[in-house]
């Protein structure tokens, strides 16, 4: 098979499935390991994708981002041991706030039995808080179709009467120089209020958002605790200087 031929099928796995290994990809083109490591090398070089441990995801531009659907089935493992580990920070008569996203909804889902009080903004959350019988207020505003995210200057005047005991933030990037990061300056703003708002604030992310950055500035990394799953990238140290990262084993 030729090169060209072996790029054109590793984009078109990245775009189906949002990332995949080296061994996916193996099987995919028939190739070797080393050759798939080869062409993820050049094909990173031409920002057509971004090279993670094992594998590979799809290159988006600052200002854009994956779906709910897309997200939804990527590093569903890490996900769980992130949200698992969020959910035992709670007690009892805590009042929180779960940004929109998977990995707080997975959040939302390790909540059953406790009593407390969550406040989100994030459409999909809502029904996941509901079924765990937690008492919960929605934060109304413009909906965002692509995140599930209510956004907005109603969303705003909304998430401002309240006060919050620790809040849940996902986020598209965590870089030690420029901070928090996603996509779109609207979430940004309502991220970045309810860090403000939150007596202790947590980033709930996979490895996949560190050392990463998106359009729109959220916050300095010092306001948050990090909340991750393993990796082995350089920028741990640096960014383990300026806060606390607690990473969950899987």
């Amino acid at each position: 098979m030729l090169t060209a031929e072996r790029h054109f099928i590793i984009l078109q796995v990245l775009k189906e499935q949002g990332n995949a290994t080296v061994h996916e990809l193996s099987e995919a083109t028939g190739a070797s390991i080393s050759t798939i490591r080869r062409d993820l090398v050049q094909l990173e070089e031409l920002d057509k994708l971004k090279r993670v441990h094992g594998g590979a995801t799809q290159y988006r531009t600052k200002w854009t981002e994956p779906s709910l659907n897309e997200k939804s089935s990527q590093n569903l493992t890490e996900k769980t041991s992130i949200a698992t580990y969020a959910a035992s920070l709670i007690e009892d008569g805590d009042c929180i706030f779960l940004d929109a996203g998977t990995t707080t909804q997975k959040v939302a889902e390790q909540l059953r039995g406790k009593n407390l009080i969550a406040v989100t903004n994030g459409y999909q959350v809502v029904e996941t808080l509901l079924a765990n019988g937690i008492t919960t207020y929605l934060i109304g505003g413009k909906l965002k179709p692509n995140t599930g995210a209510m956004i907005g200057g109603k969303a705003l005047e909304g998430i401002s009467t309240y006060r919050f005991d620790k809040s849940f933030i996902g986020i598209n990037g965590i870089h030690e120089s420029f901070g928090y990061t996603t996509a779109d300056p609207e979430e940004a703003i309502m991220k970045k209020t309810a860090i403000d708002l939150s007596k202790e604030s947590y980033i709930v992310a996979d490895h996949s958002k560190i050392g990463e950055t998106a359009f729109s500035k959220v916050a300095e990394l010092h306001e948050c605790t990090i909340i991750t799953s393993h990796f082995t990238e350089p920028n741990l140290d640096k960014i383990s200087e300026q806060t606390t990262v607690e990473v969950v084993k899987l």
